[in-house]
């Protein structure tokens, strides 16, 4: 019976990191879809960067109380599930606490009584998330693009948090009693599951307590492997891919804007007082696709962009501060990385059904961002400087202005008199170019 239950675990355990890795591979392969970019440099800045943001939760504190839940939950989760390996060597092999004939009786029961203070303070911290998120009112987790599916998600993964703690609790609370009874050898030290929980079982049978221990135990197991496979259906992904995110993040100030490689050759070539103005261009290659400006698709957005669209948490702090929405314009950052994730996903689905991607006559631009959203923006860089894992919704939205504007001669007519001034008066201003100094000559 005993190696029924382990061969039924490592089934479990094969299937479960087989069904993520996975689905780590399709999202490799949706985000190898854009465009190549070296993002290499300065390596030691990088790993730094991604210790200090992404390990280290370095911008969570601008939100102090908003922050100090998440550490909680990032780091009680984290170190909780270092009790993983633990249950894999005790499911494979049938043993029971393995790590305490590792490292000892003593240092066992400070590792698992910090695990239970850790695992209280998870459950703590979700509950008040769950309240804040449905009851508080908080303007930036109640908006309109939080609808639906993305409202739920939220919640169902407070939900699960809470539900694999409180297993963690009884699997302890029964183990605790056992203990007592000598059914299990005396391991590790429990004193929130022992107190809480404990007097509940303390009436029960002892299989009814082996019963309790072994559910608990395996709703433990199987709850993770659940967990880690619904990753890729929920804004929870960022627990992982925030690490690379920070890692392949702009190092350059962020007000720098991209320039295109093609129209700096151009301009240089006009700037030049030795170039001849009326020489022909060279004669371009039949063979080469001419070069499209900006970005009506996820396939012309570059990797990290589209990587950036999988790891955003949608936590609302990029449209919390953007000026055009707080003015009621229709603009939201975060739901311009949500729709560009939407359009990915929808590409992939394409592909997997396909074999390859068939044209579905839609684009990234209008079907899923409107124009009116990527021209309400001002490019402030307040939704770059906000983001807790350095996402730059910033750049797409240039991209998508790009294509509007090279590609298809489409902007506001705002913005078109502006160049048609700048053009034919070197000024933004319908003037002369010789009155252009005559402000200095005023008294």
């Amino acid at each position: 019976m005993q190696y029924i239950d382990n061969i039924v675990f490592l089934i479990a355990l094969i299937l479960g990191f087989g069904l993520f890795f996975k689905s780590l591979k399709e999202i490799y392969r949706n985000i190898k879809l854009g465009r190549k970019i070296d993002r290499t440099d300065q390596a030691p800045l990088r790993w730094k960067t991604m210790g200090k943001v992404a390990l280290g939760q370095s911008k969570m504190g601008k939100r102090p109380v908003a922050g100090f839940f998440h550490v909680i939950v990032y780091v009680g989760f984290v170190i909780i599930n270092i009790e993983l390996l633990e249950i894999i060597i005790d499911g494979i092999f049938g043993t029971h606490r393995f790590l305490a004939s590792v490292i000892g009786n003593g240092l066992y029961g400070a590792f698992t009584a910090t695990l239970e203070v850790l695992a209280l303070l998870v459950i703590i911290a979700v509950v008040v998330f769950f309240i804040r998120r449905n009851f508080y009112g908080v303007k930036r987790l109640t908006m309109k693009e939080l609808f639906g599916w993305p409202k739920h998600d939220a919640n169902w993964i407070l939900i699960i948090e809470f539900a694999l703690m409180m297993a963690f609790f009884t699997m302890n609370a029964a183990d605790s009693v056992l203990q007592q009874t000598y059914v299990y050898a005396v391991h590790g030290n429990f004193p929130i599951s022992s107190s809480l929980f404990g007097p509940f079982l303390q009436n029960f049978t002892e299989n009814s307590l082996v019963l309790v221990e072994r559910g608990a135990w395996w709703f433990h197991f199987i709850g993770i492997l659940f967990f880690m496979n619904y990753l890729y259906y929920s804004k929870h992904l960022h627990i992982i891919l925030a690490f690379p995110n920070t890692w392949f993040a702009k190092l350059k100030p962020q007000a720098e804007l991209n320039n295109l490689d093609s129209v700096t050759q151009e301009i240089k070539l006009m700037m030049d007082p030795n170039s001849d103005p009326y020489a022909a261009p060279p004669e371009a290659d039949p063979n080469e696709v001419p070069e499209k400006f900006g970005a009506s698709d996820i396939f012309d957005l570059n990797q990290v962009q589209l990587l950036n669209a999988y790891s955003c948490t949608e936590c609302g702090r990029c449209t919390a501060v953007c000026p055009a929405n707080i003015t009621g314009k229709k603009l939201s950052p975060r739901k311009i990385m949500m729709d560009t994730r939407d359009r990915i996903e929808e590409i992939g689905k394409n592909i997997n059904k396909n074999g390859k991607f068939v044209d579905d006559g839609k684009k990234l631009l209008d079907d899923h961002i409107q124009r009116e959203e990527i021209w309400a923006c001002t490019t402030c860089q307040a939704c770059v400087e906000a983001c807790p894992i350095l996402i730059d919704p910033l750049s797409i939205i240039v991209e998508l202005r790009r294509f509007l504007v090279m590609e298809q001669s489409s902007a506001p007519q705002e913005l078109n008199l502006m160049m048609t001034n700048i053009e034919n008066n070197a000024a933004p201003w319908q003037y002369n170019q010789a009155d252009r100094l005559n402000w200095a000559q005023e008294k």
